[in-house]
């Protein structure tokens, strides 16, 4: 199980958004990484800018490359809008959908809550942080995880932001229907990934 472990601040800055969910911590943003700060202005190509937007996204769910042309590879054979199609399957994956319940503050957190078993879909205890959800799956907090102090503490929040394809009662979530465009909150430019990998 690949995941990048090098420094995370650098990957923010050069996309310009906070991937990790570190919030005030990133100090320089809008500063690109490197020893000697912004080398100027450079126009970007169309080929730069696809590429900036596919490096964004793999940041940003946590995928490497490998994986993330599999997940491509799947929406380009998928009926319909492929984009769409190609951000359904990173939004089913089980980290995701754990952070996206609430259950952890950022994907990394999740993806760890899940390859640590703390994690069951179905009452089953699922360590895949790629698994792919599907409509009608309860996934929810084991028993024993329940008394960790972070964790009690992010289910006594009360007014957290669940996306509609997803419902929540106390420490379990539901997958009510599959996830649309407009569930995905963070800016994403999914037709420059879909024309970065038909090149």
């Amino acid at each position: 199980m690949a995941r990048y472990t090098g420094p995370k601040d650098k990957l923010s800055r050069r996309e310009g958004v906070d991937l990790f969910g570190a919030g005030s911590k990133i100090t320089r943003l809008t500063v690109p990484p490197g020893q000697h700060g912004p080398k100027g202005t450079l126009r970007q190509s169309q080929y730069g800018k696809q590429l900036r937007e596919k490096q964004k996204v793999k940041r940003l769910y946590g995928v490497l490359e490998r994986q993330f042309r599999g997940y491509v590879d799947k929406a380009l054979s998928s009926k319909g809008n492929t984009g769409e199609a190609l951000l359904s399957l990173l939004e089913r994956r089980l980290d995701n959908v754990v952070y996206r319940l609430g259950f952890a503050k950022t994907r990394p957190a999740a993806r760890q809550l899940v390859s640590h078993g703390h994690i069951e879909v179905d009452g089953k205890k699922v360590s895949i942080p790629s698994y792919q959800v599907k409509v009608g799956d309860v996934v929810g907090l084991k028993e024993k995880t329940l008394g960790m102090p972070v964790i009690r503490e992010l289910l006594a929040i009360k007014d957290v932001k669940i996306p509609s394809w997803l419902e929540r009662k106390a420490a379990a979530g539901k997958i009510k229907s599959l996830p649309k465009r407009e569930d995905v909150m963070e800016p994403i430019s999914e037709q420059d990934i879909v024309e970065f990998y038909s090149r």
